[in-house]
């Protein structure tokens, strides 16, 4: 997302909260229930050049969430209740999850106490290579490439392309046009030219990255509180969609035994790296189904209403995003109006014009 459509985003936000749109349209928007989605938690402030940011929030923020949520009237449940929720014949209080992806040693520094204060549970879905030192941080690592370098040039899609990084606006835009055109081409590709880049530039990514996640040890510490449920995040964090399906295949289901075997638990709850259309879809939602799973949770945008009952291997969630630590916002998504005004938008931009 761009900062100018992140700036429009947050005008709207506003416009609802204070409108008392949301307050007048939630009994007919707001749906069940919610499931939050973090990465990680961060006291500290801000660089100057931080794309990754949003990936992060404070303690502060994710106790003034869960604190609110709890105010407002929601339950807040285990995945492993979800269902039963959705499937309510009469409906409850609503209800709201919050789920962590990654495995950020920060979660259980930062985010646990949060949680035991407020006695309510939580997730966290790990990629196995992660948990056993070999992730490929690659969106940390062009990030810290980026801040380092005056200027890189990279071939990209058979042209040559000058980056001048000079300022953090310049990096922004750089980081902008290169992180996505990653997005696009094969994954592993992707992360090649990254290690490449950071070889130029004298950074080891496994160096950089290497106390950012939680080992098995400490996940298996972790997985004693009852208020922690450890979910599969696949072993690499590979875009599932865009992999054979044989392989697609193993990430998932090597992750999900993996996991039961360091852990001596059912591993019964998955997220999908990325969790976007282009990451995951039909194929990873039938591979999912087959795992016996409870849940599977994308990051498309949304509340949970009862129709997603029948498809719980496609769950939608809330991001807890680091560029809008406001409840304002907060307040106006949980609302449900935003989402019910880009679903009309939809359905009225998908029609044709009569002539």
């Amino acid at each position: 997302m761009s900062r100018r459509t992140a700036t429009l985003l947050k005008t709207a936000l506003a416009a609802v909260h204070y409108s008392g749109a949301g307050n007048l349209l939630a009994p007919y928007t707001a749906g069940s229930g919610v499931i939050f989605m973090l990465h990680q938690v961060d006291p500290a402030p801000p660089h100057e050049f931080e794309p990754n940011r949003i990936l992060k929030v404070t303690p502060r923020f994710l106790d003034e969430v869960v604190a609110n949520v709890i105010d407002a009237g929601f339950d807040v449940i285990a995945l492993d209740e979800v269902r039963a929720r959705l499937e309510a014949p009469r409906p409850a209080k609503p209800f709201a999850c919050f789920t962590f992806d990654d495995g950020y040693r920060d979660n259980r520094e930062y985010a646990l106490p949060i949680f035991r204060r407020h006695g309510v549970p939580f997730t966290i879905y790990v990629p196995t290579d992660f948990a056993d030192g070999n992730g490929d941080f690659w969106w940390l690592t062009l990030e810290k490439v980026l801040r380092a370098a005056p200027q890189i040039t990279l071939a990209m899609g058979g042209e040559t392309h000058h980056f001048r990084l000079a300022t953090a606006a310049e990096k922004y835009a750089a980081h902008h046009a290169i992180y996505w055109w990653l997005r696009r081409i094969p994954e592993d590709q992707a992360r090649a030219v990254v290690a490449e880049l950071a070889a130029a530039y004298g950074i080891n990514p496994k160096v950089a990255h290497q106390d950012l996640i939680m080992s098995w040890d400490e996940l298996r510490d972790l997985s004693t509180d009852p208020l922690v449920t450890i979910g599969a995040h696949t072993r690499g964090h590979y875009a599932l969609a865009k992999l054979a399906e044989p392989r697609a295949r193993d990430e998932m289901t090597e992750s999900v035994l993996r996991i039961e075997a360091e852990l001596g638990l059912p591993c019964r709850h998955f997220s999908y790296p990325y969790g976007d259309e282009g990451s995951a879809g039909e194929r990873e939602f039938r591979i999912a189904e087959g795992l016996e799973l409870e849940t599977a949770v994308t990051t498309r945008k949304g509340l949970l209403y009862p129709e997603n009952a029948q498809d719980m291997m496609a769950l939608p969630r809330l991001s807890l995003n680091g560029d809008y630590q406001d409840m304002r916002y907060v307040k106006a998504l949980l609302s449900g109006v935003p989402f019910a005004l880009m679903n009309t938008l939809k359905k009225f931009s998908g029609r044709r014009v009569p002539a």
